[in-house]
């Protein structure tokens, strides 16, 4: 089955079309905050269809930009002593960013792109915009003549005459249209824009921004042809996959299309995928409206595999709702699939494990777990399905140890190594699931401290100090460590 995905442009599902090396462009943040999981579900998305079609073969280009000019960012200038120009902003929460990223367990990008490094691209594009007839310069300030694009609101669905103004008020008198949009801006920041965004009084000093010189004056870009220079530069003039927020769709994403086929005469993007917003307390989660958790401390709270396995609880097309309940099922599917894998790996490994012992009915369960999981995946990436494959897969595992507990009977080993496979290609490679640990090499030197301990356990025992020896077990246990003694010593293992 070939992957269908629900196509923006198209307005349906559509086949999954690329021709050799995927390129993936995802709209990524403007760096003036600290990331929210509103902005992680966006990233989560990408980073799974990233880690699908690899799975599937395919070799994956994938670039997400950074905006690191914005009156969103100017408005914080000196808000700390450290924040003396916008570019000191932009690096903190650039990397509060890709700490975040990195905390999620995101693949990372080939590149993250950012606006400061690509001013002379977009000056080429915007003087080819011009060149074409498709732009005019207009007291400094340059413009895309919405009226000159025959495709333009075809992303959007809407009709040019219906279009309201974009843009700030004060561009109105510079424009040809009301819907035409800015390709350059003359002079510094916009200060009604900056102090409107403003978290603490700049007083009678304007905030600080950065500009550049242009064959048009003293300037900054404007926010939509930054995208489409960074992906035009880093993967070619058509794209294979654009991705976004819902919200982008207009004016961002329309604005991205004309701007880029007109330059280009080339088809902007094969496949546009929008992913929904989060909600929080019945409302978008947004940093200006103040109903957001931070990924820093959702990943504190709840670890990694949680809050992927919430994102893996709605489709990516739709709204999905941050509540109590949401995370409590999050928190059950992750605690099954995480204790069954465990159970599966000691199982496989134990020496009750044999290779002649087989259940048929183990290995049909793999085999059906992964037939399910690609066509939920291949179903316009329906990962609530994909989970629910996984999770059918811990009770065919759980029967299967069960009842060689209760018949003192062998485990079937290439049953559960079959399943044990599934379990960290499916769950692990492709919805990012760390299986191993929360919290990744710290696993290593946990076992390294239990063996400490159990050697001084042992060292008790043998001296005759047994009410030692089992106040230490009884220690171990309650931090989750179970302990086995046997005849060939004790072993251990995490609760």
């Amino acid at each position: 089955m070939s992957l269908v995905v629900t196509d923006t442009l198209e307005g349906e599902r559509v086949e999954f079309t690329a021709d050799g090396d995927v390129t993936l462009y995802v709209c990524g943040l403007t760096v003036s905050d600290d990331p929210h999981l509103g902005h992680a579900r966006l990233w989560f998305h990408a980073d799974v269809l990233h880690r699908w079609l690899e799975h599937e073969g395919y070799d994956v280009r994938h670039v997400e930009n950074v905006t690191d000019v914005n009156e969103k960012i100017t408005a914080r200038v000196g808000e700390r002593d450290e924040w003396a120009a916008e570019r000191d902003v932009a690096e903190t929460f650039t990397a509060s960013v890709f700490d975040a990223m990195r905390g999620l367990n995101l693949k990372r990008a080939e590149v993250y792109p950012r606006v400061t490094e690509h001013v002379p691209e977009i000056i080429d594009l915007t003087e080819t915009l011009i060149q074409k007839g498709y732009a005019y310069e207009s007291n400094g300030s340059v413009y895309f003549d919405v009226t000159r694009f025959d495709g333009y609101g075809k992303l959007s669905n809407q009709n040019l005459d219906a279009l309201e103004a974009q843009g700030e008020p004060d561009e109105r008198s510079e424009k040809r249209n009301p819907a035409d949009f800015a390709l350059w801006k003359a002079d510094g920041v916009n200060e009604t824009a900056a102090r409107e965004h403003a978290k603490h009084d700049h007083g009678a000093e304007t905030p600080d921004g950065e500009t550049w010189d242009s064959p048009w004056g003293e300037g900054r870009p404007g926010w939509h042809v930054e995208c489409s220079a960074m992906s035009t530069t880093h993967l070619g003039d058509t794209l294979d996959v654009h991705m976004g927020g819902r919200d982008l769709v207009f004016p961002h994403h329309e604005n991205e299309i004309a701007q880029s086929e007109a330059a280009t005469g080339e088809a902007f993007a094969r496949h546009w995928l929008h992913v929904g917003l989060l909600e929080m307390d019945g409302e978008k989660m947004s940093s200006s409206i103040g109903n957001f958790w931070t990924v820093p401390d959702a990943l504190e709270e709840l670890g990694v595999n949680v809050v992927r396995t919430f994102y893996a609880g709605a489709a990516y097309r739709s709204e999905q709702a941050l509540t109590e309940e949401t995370i409590a099922e999050a928190e059950e599917r992750w605690e099954r699939l995480s204790r069954t894998y465990d159970r599966a790996v000691e199982a496989l490994d134990s020496t009750d494990s044999r290779a002649k012992a087989a259940d048929d009915d183990l290995r049909e369960a793999v085999a059906t777990a992964r037939e399910g999981f690609a066509a939920a995946m291949n179903d316009d990436l329906n990962l609530r399905e994909a989970t629910a494959a996984l999770l059918d897969l811990t009770d065919a595992v759980n029967r299967h140890v069960d009842g060689v507990d209760e018949a003192e009977d062998a485990y079937d080993y290439r049953g559960l190594r079959e399943a044990v496979a599934a379990f960290e290609d499916l769950g692990g490679d492709v919805l990012g699931l760390q299986f191993e640990t929360e919290s990744g090499g710290d696993v290593d030197l946990a076992g390294e401290l239990v063996e400490l301990v159990l050697d001084v356990r042992e060292a008790e025992r043998e001296a005759g100090n047994y009410e030692r020896a089992d106040e230490l077990r009884d220690a171990l246990r309650e931090v989750g460590v179970e302990i086995e003694d046997g005849p060939d010593g004790a072993t251990y293992r995490f609760e």
